[in-house]
């Protein structure tokens, strides 16, 4: 495919991708079980709900137990999926995440939602923008951002037929619909489009503005390649390091604190075997604050013209 082929369908919100692909899980495999802690509407789960009752806990404002019980039905050969905040699945349950899951091998999927600047109005403290980071450093564990509606729908039923301990992030603002719908492949990078100039490399909500930024640069004359990492561990390093190897340069973009997101990741993974020029477009190690969504990703730097920013320096350090 080309960028001229990403045509939008449509705008909805990539919970609601989790909501469609948990209620189509639930007709089709009834291990299938969810938990939540309290912010069951939030997490688009109102129609499993209604169509499988028997197979929802309610645990409450108690994470940490969510965590331990959706360990515990693993045993019996449940495949449970435990939601909440991205914060609330993360930071204030990593010791139960690390002990009872990640080092237990317990095959729990972690859904979380709100995650990243984009939750908005709830602020800094809700705005969790190291969970990527945290995860990813679990021995064993996925950890997999899709980008819009049909992809987080297409990953919400593919975790559920891996088996191992999985964190799946999405958010809450409505967001434009542009991938196909197409099964999910954890661990498969997207090429969205090829080029020879700069590899942009973008996960989640920052695909769409990359997306945005690589059609404003080739129509600038630049010849742009994009990648869609919707997997973050474990890395496609051959797409990665094949893409650099061609345009010895490039852009990561994510919303996520640039420390320990996959821009580290992929830095990293340069450093050991193909150094490049390499820039961010990320949160530059700050807490978040109150504000919409637009209003964030503008102040915080991820929008469309920070990307085209980014490329265009990059390119000027490869130069």
């Amino acid at each position: 495919m080309a960028l001229q082929d990403y045509v939008t369908t449509g705008n909805k919100d990539t919970r609601s991708g989790f909501g469609a692909g948990i209620l189509e899980l639930g007709k089709t495999n009834p291990n299938v079980v969810a938990l939540c802690a309290d912010l069951a509407g939030s997490l688009k789960l109102d129609d499993f709900i209604k169509a499988f009752p028997d197979r929802y806990v309610q645990v409450g404002i108690a994470e940490a137990n969510m965590i331990g019980i959706a360990a515990g039905l693993t045993i019996g050969g449940k495949i449970p999926f435990a939601t909440t905040f991205a914060n609330f699945a993360t930071g204030r349950v990593y010791d139960q995440i690390r002990q009872s899951v990640a080092y237990s091998k317990k095959n729990v999927k972690i859904a979380a939602s709100h995650a990243g600047l984009t939750l908005g109005e709830d602020g800094a403290t809700h705005q969790i923008l190291e969970d990527i980071g945290l995860m990813q450093m679990l021995p064993g564990m996925v950890v997999i951002n899709p980008c819009d509606y049909n992809q987080t729908k297409a990953a919400t039923i593919a975790v559920a037929e891996y088996v191992g301990p999985v964190y799946l992030r999405f958010g809450r603002p409505v967001w434009p619909i542009f991938m196909p719908e197409e099964k999910f492949v954890i661990g498969k990078a997207i090429v969205m489009n090829e080029g020879k100039d700069v590899t942009i490399f973008a996960t989640g909500h920052l695909v769409w503005k990359s997306l945005e930024a690589a059609r404003q640069l080739e129509a600038e004359g630049l010849s742009v390649e994009l990648i869609n990492i919707h997997t973050i561990k474990p890395l496609d390093e051959e797409a990665i390091l094949r893409s650099v190897a061609k345009t010895k340069c490039a852009v990561v973009a994510e919303e996520h604190n640039r420390i320990g997101g996959l821009g580290s990741s992929i830095a990293s993974l340069l450093a050991h075997n193909k150094p490049a020029p390499l820039e961010y477009v990320a949160v530059n190690d700050h807490f978040g604050e109150s504000g919409t969504p637009a209003q964030l990703m503008t102040k915080y730097g991820l929008d469309t013209v920070n990307v085209v920013n980014a490329v265009k320096k990059v390119i000027g350090r490869k130069a």
